[in-house]
């Protein structure tokens, strides 16, 4: 099996557990270590794995590498009080070709997901998510990725799988299971009308930087949906995360993608989370490792606040509450326990009638008693109709 291939976390990192309290976090987890050898996998619930492939990175060269840092910042945390069996599987090491990498991490994650294991990937260049969603092939579901970026990274095929056109094999390869994509955070300046143009002709999200800055909460309905959730480092500010050749001034804050790491991890149907694109070499006072332990901390606090939640499951817990727009009647569920919004499309499927449930914030129900039909509504509805 490839995980076998997994390298053992480095000794630096381990040897730092030593000098932690006995309740730190990394004194409450099983680690992969040269010593110990591959954790057994029984009852674990997260996987931390490293991808240490950075070839595919667009003039971000060193990706991939010292990911201990990131660890050393996360064992020393405390934890909340979580009841998850958590793992460090340690890292996946480059292959031969970037294609042998990617067949690692597809294999690994593959297995890890069958497992109910929720992988969280420290890598590496973004190209990885790829790699991550051909992990799903053999289950054959429609997939909802969500991407974290100032960019689309559509890009061109030619000449080959790489940091900025990863989304782009994703939707034109075969098997084609993605459903929904989301980018959270994208600046106007970095993607060109084409690419703005064809993410709405293909029904795709986009919530630009100035949405996500006004409203954080904006984007809580979006993870909500998502299977897998990837982040580009170089979507936060300068001044927060260093560590990428590709920084730029304007991003997302600190706090902000610690949120989003959060609303990650409370959704029940995040089933892998990706952070990539640290670069080491740029990293000043090992800030930005410091910020991604952040986010790891706040993904799995999220993960151990799941409930069980949708109303299609049982309606007993849930209002109704049914809006006329143009002769369109919406219906909308609201949660007695977490008071979070659901809203119904219907659609047609071999001429029979047919509902699903998609994630919607309070302002879709206002919008709606505004006769307008709500984005997030009218994207599903034209995408399944």
């Amino acid at each position: 099996m490839s995980i076998d291939l997994l390298l053992p976390v480095e000794d630096m990192a381990a040897a730092h557990i030593a000098m932690q309290s006995d309740l730190s976090f990394g004194r409450k987890i099983v680690i992969h270590t040269k010593k110990d050898g591959i954790p057994d996998l029984e009852n674990v619930k997260i996987a931390i794995v490293g991808v240490m492939e950075g070839r595919g990175a667009v003039d971000n060269v060193g990706t991939g590498m010292n990911l201990e840092k990131v660890r050393k910042y996360l064992y020393q945390m405390f934890p909340g009080n979580w009841h998850l069996k958590i793992a460090d599987l340690g890292n996946i090491p480059k292959g031969k070709e970037t294609g042998d990498t990617y067949f690692i991490v597809q294999d690994i994650l593959s297995e890890l997901i069958k497992k109910d294991i929720v992988p969280v990937i420290i890598g590496g260049s973004q190209d990885i998510t790829y790699a991550n969603y051909r992990a799903y092939d053999s289950m054959e579901k429609p997939l909802n990725i969500v991407s974290v970026d100032n960019r689309f990274d559509i890009g061109e095929m030619y000449p080959s799988l790489n940091s900025h056109n990863y989304l782009h094999y994703i939707v034109m390869d075969k098997p084609n299971n993605l459903f929904n994509y989301s980018n959270l955070g994208f600046q106007t300046f970095f993607n060109s009308q084409e690419e703005i143009d064809l993410m709405d002709k293909l029904f795709f999200e986009a919530y630009r930087l100035g949405e996500v800055n006004h409203d954080i909460t904006c984007v809580e309905p979006v993870l909500r949906d998502a299977d897998i959730v990837s982040i580009d480092m170089g979507a936060i500010r300068m001044s927060d995360a260093q560590a990428n050749n590709n920084a730029v001034p304007n991003g997302l804050y600190g706090d902000q993608i610690c949120a989003i790491s959060r609303y990650a991890g409370i959704s029940r149907k995040v089933s892998s989370f990706g952070i990539y694109e640290y670069n080491p070499k740029y990293d000043q006072r090992e800030q930005t490792a410091h910020l991604m332990a952040q986010m790891i901390w706040y993904f799995i606090e999220g993960c151990n606040l799941r409930i069980d939640e949708y109303p299609f499951e049982s309606k007993k817990d849930y209002k109704k509450y049914m809006v006329m727009v143009e002769n369109e009647t919406i219906n909308f569920f609201k949660s007695d326990k977490s008071e979070r919004w659901w809203v119904e499309v219907k659609y047609f499927h071999n001429n029979l009638e047919k509902s699903t449930l998609i994630p919607c914030t309070y302002q879709d129900y206002l919008t709606a008693n505004n006769q307008i039909f709500p984005e997030r509504w009218l994207k599903t509805f034209r995408k399944l109709n």
